[in-house]
């Protein structure tokens, strides 16, 4: 006689019991960034913001003492001191810009930076290897794939897309996926585009659409900064089952949820739950 089925265990949702996350990312720190915040905020979205700390106070950039307050709510995170080329430079270089930047924006901010996004885009094995060592837990490239996942490398976190690239579009058609796995809306930019390409109000419409999404029941989405993102995937991961699947204990200090059996499960932090 064979062994009675053991319905199945799926680590694909997000906080809630939520199926589909938002996070956007705008690098430089340029003054535009305050339009573009208090856009966010109206909509409820959540940013991370990628700081060139050697840059505060140049001309069109932002100064130290405002970051801390404009930035609230959302995720100050690294971008290098002085923006260069990271592949290019010596690793003695490469360790000053990364933990000289992490140090002047920690300072700012009054909590560890742990993200970065790399510089033009620019990144190299040597490179990504090297970040871990300097309290990097997540980089952000600019390889948008136009897809819809979370990411298996957080060192190499390639974004779906760049806001001028369909993003109404590309925002119909997350929506429009099931929830049988993470589903994962990033996208980035620059804040100066918006001005320059003067379509302040493409990003208008796309925070409409994700707040009209989000108050939707038994629908939903969870609007995150990259580091709530990588926090979550993080902690999602090391969950563990026991062989036969009727146990899964979470060691985190997050709560994670999980569906069983087609059922959507909350595992609080430290639990043993028996199914």
């Amino acid at each position: 006689m064979s062994a009675p089925r053991v319905p199945s265990i799926r680590f694909n949702l997000f906080p809630g019991g939520l199926s589909h996350a938002v996070t956007v990312s705008y690098d430089d720190g340029v003054v535009a960034d305050r339009d573009l915040v208090a856009l966010l905020n109206r909509h409820g979205l959540k940013g991370t913001f990628h700081l060139n700390s050697g840059k505060l106070g140049r001309e069109g950039q932002l100064h130290a003492d405002e970051v801390a307050a404009l930035f609230a709510g959302h995720e100050i995170s690294a971008h290098s001191v002085t923006h260069p080329r990271l592949p290019t430079i010596p690793p003695d270089e490469l360790a000053r810009e990364i933990v000289a930047d992490r140090r002047a924006l920690e300072a700012l901010a009054g909590y560890p930076v742990r993200g970065m996004s790399y510089p033009f885009g620019y990144h190299s094995p040597e490179v990504v290897a090297a970040l871990p060592h300097f309290g990097i837990d997540y980089a952000r490239t600019t390889a948008s794939h136009g897809w819809y996942g979370v990411p298996e490398n957080l060192l190499l976190w390639h974004p779906t897309c760049h806001h001028n690239d369909d993003l109404l579009a590309r925002t119909e058609t997350f929506f429009a996926q099931d929830g049988q796995e993470l589903r994962l809306l990033y996208v980035w930019g620059h804040s100066y585009e918006f001005p320059n390409d003067g379509n302040w109000d493409l990003m208008e419409r796309f925070g409409e659409r994700i707040a009209v999404e989000a108050a939707r029941k038994g629908k939903g989405v969870w609007r995150a900064t990259n580091v709530e993102i990588a926090n979550y995937l993080r902690a999602l991961r090391g969950l563990r089952t026991t062989v036969d699947g009727t146990q899964v204990e979470n060691p985190s200090a997050l709560p994670l949820w999980i569906t069983w059996g087609g059922e959507r499960r909350e595992i609080a932090p430290g639990a043993r739950v028996s199914f």
